[in-house]
């Protein structure tokens, strides 16, 4: 397993070699070691969470405020669009994003630090994601913006299928920005 790093400060990919054979393959998806060398504590993740979502469906653009939320998100069936803007904004990345295909191919698993929205298109008929996420949700500290805000100008591949009322009322860039004093 490698590690690469992204346009964003901070985004890791944990990049496995899968083993294949007749019978199939086995990987490693996760290496509280090879985390730990990057100033990842494993220990710290303490929920595991599953989406499932039909092609073309956008989920996000979601975030925490406060001391944010760290994630690790992995597509253990079909493919995703996964993309992740940075709203840290003392970082010399802020505004910054990243996107990332992950699927059920080359197992690649995305580190998302706190202080990112993430969001992500399904790009299979189905789509299985899964998170293991560092801290309880507190609805209190959500952060949204429109997957389609055109500041962002985020360039999902497929056109849109399903998306939640929730993400469709989420706010713009501009706002959070000024909500978060940037």
């Amino acid at each position: 397993m490698r590690v690469e790093r992204t346009a964003i400060d901070d985004v890791l990919l944990f990049v496995p070699t899968p083993h294949r054979d007749d019978r199939g393959l086995f990987t490693r998806t996760f290496d509280a070691g090879l985390a730990a060398e990057h100033g990842i504590d494993a220990a710290a993740f303490i929920q595991d969470s599953q989406s499932r979502s039909r092609g073309g469906t956008i989920r996000g653009m979601h975030g925490r405020s406060g001391r944010g939320e760290g994630k690790l998100v992995r597509c253990a069936r079909g493919a995703i669009l996964d993309v992740l803007v940075d709203t840290r904004t003392h970082s010399p990345t802020f505004g910054a994003q990243a996107a990332v295909r992950l699927d059920d191919e080359a197992f690649v698993t995305l580190y998302v630090p706190p202080g990112m929205l993430h969001g992500f298109q399904a790009l299979t008929g189905q789509a299985d994601v899964c998170y293991r996420i560092d801290r309880e949700h507190d609805p209190a500290e959500d952060l949204a913006v429109r997957y389609d805000d055109p500041e962002l100008k985020i360039d999902w591949p497929l056109p849109v299928t399903v998306i939640s009322e929730r993400d469709l009322s989420a706010g713009s860039w501009a706002q959070l920005v000024a909500r978060l004093g940037g």
